[in-house]
């Protein structure tokens, strides 16, 4: 799927990659935007020689992408993912670059500011949520959620689960479990693409994901498993515990649990009088 950004009244050409679940954006485009050289092809082919030359890691993970072209054809274009593209600001030697330097400064000293006093990041995450207009009630179920993730998440890096594919394997393992559903799907029913799921999941939803997660912590203390296929064993036990309770809401209330309701709708993140698949 292909789309276009604009920044500054000029266009930035956009392709999502959904094996990655990454926006790629064109690197000339982005060239243009910020050093308006009357000619980006040339000023990127010369930065990246120089990158190159320099080792720069942005340049090694830039790939050739066809998209559309100004003469409506399509042609191979060098792309970066988010990640890339912020690098290479910083790599940009112009005066329209240096807000996006400040700014990324800025987030550093933030992040940096968090890992010596972790309330901060919390205090951040709720007042983020709040100037997103989700209620309070959603916002400390949230923030609930957060917490008992960290405490699967180091139970699982006790377990000797530390590659991050290998997170996203256990958990999408507890989520179909639980939901029926994997993450990517879940993700396609609500209409997401680098949005977070938690953040456009109902009350009911984030509750039974907690449930699972709090379930497979538990299960994983008291199994000691020491293999990744035991640790996926317990992701699944987690999940079909909540499975169990998802399954008992829906028979006792008449609504689907799972919910194709996004952040897009924050008022009907929270049941309580209907549901969409009442």
């Amino acid at each position: 799927m292909s789309d276009i950004k604009i920044f500054e009244d000029k266009k930035i050409r956009t392709a999502w990659n959904a094996d990655e679940e990454e926006w790629m954006f064109s690197v000339v485009d982005v060239i243009a935007v910020l050093t308006e050289s009357p000619n980006p092809q040339t000023y990127w082919r010369v930065m990246k020689k120089r990158l190159k030359d320099e080792g720069n890691e942005s340049v090694t993970k830039c790939n050739g992408l066809k998209m559309m072209a100004a003469d409506g054809k399509m042609r191979e274009t060098d792309v970066l993912d988010t990640k890339g593209v912020l690098r290479l600001i910083q790599s940009v030697p112009s005066p329209k670059a240096e807000p996006l330097k400040m700014w990324l400064a800025d987030v550093g000293n933030d992040r940096l500011n968090e890992i010596a006093d972790p309330e901060k990041a919390i205090m951040r995450g709720a007042e983020f949520y709040r100037k997103k207009g989700y209620t309070e009630g959603w916002i400390n179920q949230r923030l609930q959620t957060i917490e008992m993730r960290k405490e699967l998440t180091d139970e699982w890096q006790k377990r000797g689960v530390t590659k991050e594919k290998e997170y996203a394997i256990l958990t999408d393992e507890m989520t179909k479990a639980w939901s029926g559903l994997s993450v990517k799907e879940y993700k396609e029913l609500k209409d997401l693409k680098k949005e977070n799921l938690r953040d456009n999941m109902t009350n009911i939803e984030l509750v039974l994901n907690m449930l699972a997660e709090v379930t497979a912590t538990n299960i994983s203390i008291f199994k000691e498993p020491s293999t990744f296929e035991q640790n996926k064993k317990i992701a699944k036990e987690g999940g079909e515990v909540a499975g169990i309770a998802k399954d008992e809401f829906e028979k006792r209330t008449g609504r689907k649990a799972v919910s194709a309701v996004n952040a897009m709708n924050k008022n009907e993140l929270e049941i309580k009088g209907r549901s969409e698949d009442q």
